[in-house]
């Protein structure tokens, strides 16, 4: 018995499609197992979890709100997008990325030691990125900041020189401009 292995060759795509960072935002019902069933899709497919917040925005009705924040190609976020769509205990998903109407802001937590001079130095980086002192020893600093993402990391990158200690995040959290409701 003759067997040929046959390739079958491909041509390749003529335009390659960039990842792009999104936001997206995901009511969900406030029960038991919904996050582990939206993150159970991420991990599932392979994709990637940037920021994770949630924490329930309508008592009453008892519903959640879920920001994340993950990186694809534009059709990776439509898959993402459809299929968390398809979830039971979702009721809305929204890509702030593309409404292009989105506030995002996220906290941090950061620790710096320092004596003389780097004390100095972390406290004047401190009033230009407008971080507020919330503790203070005699040899270190804890910050608390608020502003996009990119604040953050220039904030943190500047205080590695000067003796970062540590730094606690907590992801981003963002809204919809204008008067219409989620």
């Amino acid at each position: 018995m003759n067997t040929t292995a046959t390739t079958t060759h491909y041509p390749a795509a003529t335009t390659h499609e960039r990842a792009e960072s999104h936001t997206l935002t995901v009511l969900v019902d406030n029960e038991p197992g919904v996050l582990a069933r939206v993150i159970g899709l991420f991990s599932g497919r392979g994709y990637n979890i940037d920021s994770l917040t949630v924490s329930e925005t309508e008592h009453q009705k008892h519903l959640s709100l879920i920001t994340i924040v993950t990186t694809g190609t534009p059709m990776v976020i439509e898959q993402i997008k459809h299929q968390l769509e398809r979830l039971v205990p979702v009721h809305r998903v929204v890509d702030l990325t593309v409404t292009g109407k989105a506030i995002e802001r996220e906290l941090a937590l950061v620790k710096v030691r320092g004596k003389g001079e780097h004390r100095v130095e972390a406290l004047r980086l401190a009033d230009a990125f407008r971080a507020r002192v919330i503790d203070a020893t005699t040899e270190s600093f804890v910050f608390e900041i608020t502003g996009k993402s990119d604040k953050i990391d220039q904030f943190v990158e500047l205080m590695l020189p000067i003796g970062l200690v540590d730094v606690s995040r907590t992801g981003v959290v963002a809204i919809g401009r204008g008067a219409e409701a989620m």
